[in-house]
């Protein structure tokens, strides 16, 4: 059966918080985008999580939430603050894992309190995720997966694409399969934080796809994995000639926080002092002069404003000047259901 993906609108009454709590890691990821200098190295209170949480509750349509890190279980109130976000109203509530899942997260949470535990897996053998995440974070993670689905937990899993790894994307769906993965999520790989700092003529530096690679490789991994019944959900990245470009930033509420107070409305602006608002004193405010929210407002051929500026590139051109391709907002997703 082919199932036809459909592009994922920005919700504009759906809050989404992606909570960094902590940027701290037991692992040092070559593609890592935590930038200590810009996102601090504190690990959040109990008492200043549930205080920024509380920012983003009592809204009409309940927000969800992403308790992201470093590595969040390394924070040892993670509990705490998943039973805070409930209390607090919260619709859905994920933790994004490396999957050696610290402090006894899985004993110390029920399966009702998580929505999904997901785990970042970047290559369908150890040779290739290994190589990118460190030796023996294969196995652990496929242990973690193995541990929370036995543990009634909703499993997902996120696959970061890049030059590195590109050719082990085709061999994901059986090994979801066959652990049980529900939902898949692809990624591209930003140029952002350890990818930014390394010149371009490091052999170590990890690279984004061509658009024809992308182009001929995620969408036919995607129908594989959702043919075997898992849900796939991967970046539009490219829009089709005339499709009309659209940026969250201006009409979807996603909130990307870090624990030196920056909230940025785009991941992509997360390497510079561009955040839209910062916490003070535990209270949210909007940042004064020039930041991400005046970047949103321009239009230009190339689509997003923040990849022409910070990833210039991956945009090629014809003769005439115009771009061969227009880069979607990153946060526009292509969804296909499985079954």
């Amino acid at each position: 059966m082919i199932h036809s993906p459909r592009t994922v609108a920005f919700t504009q009454n759906a809050t989404n918080v992606f909570f960094h709590i902590l940027t701290a890691c037991n692992l040092r990821c070559r593609h890592c985008y935590i930038n200590p200098s810009q996102h601090g190295v504190a690990s959040l209170n109990i008492d200043t999580i549930t205080a920024w949480l509380s920012a983003f509750a009592g809204k009409e349509n309940p927000p969800n939430v992403i308790f992201l890190g470093g590595e969040p279980t390394l924070h040892p109130d993670l509990p705490l603050a998943v039973k805070q976000a409930r209390q607090l109203g919260y619709q859905s509530i994920t933790i994004d894992t490396n999957g050696y899942l610290f402090h006894d997260i899985l004993n110390r949470l029920q399966p009702d309190e998580v929505d999904f535990f997901s785990f970042s897996l970047d290559g369908a053998t150890p040779a290739v995720n290994d190589s990118l995440r460190g030796d023996g974070s294969f196995q652990a993670c496929l242990k973690g997966i193995r541990q929370a689905i036995a543990g009634g937990f909703h499993t997902s899993l996120i696959y970061t694409v890049s030059s590195a790894n590109l050719q082990e994307l085709e061999k994901m769906p059986e090994l979801l399969r066959d652990i049980g993965i529900c939902r898949f999520f692809i990624q591209v790989v930003g140029i952002r934080g350890k990818p930014a700092q390394a010149a371009a003529s490091e052999p170590d530096r990890i690279n984004q796809v061509s658009p024809e690679e992308w182009l001929n490789k995620v969408p036919a991994a995607a129908q594989k994995a959702a043919e075997m019944g898992i849900d796939v959900i991967y970046p539009k990245v490219f829009l089709k000639p005339g499709e009309p470009f659209a940026c969250a930033g201006k009409v979807a509420d996603n909130y990307f926080i870090f624990p030196n107070g920056r909230v940025y409305r785009c991941p992509l602006c997360e390497d510079y002092p561009l955040h839209g608002k910062i916490f003070e004193n535990n209270r949210l405010t909007s940042m004064p002069g020039i930041n991400e929210m005046d970047l949103f407002k321009l239009d230009i051929p190339e689509g997003c404003v923040m990849n022409r500026i910070i990833q210039p590139g991956n945009i090629r051109y014809l003769p005439d000047g115009s771009p061969v391709y227009r880069v979607a907002c990153c946060l526009l997703k292509e969804e296909i259901c499985g079954g």
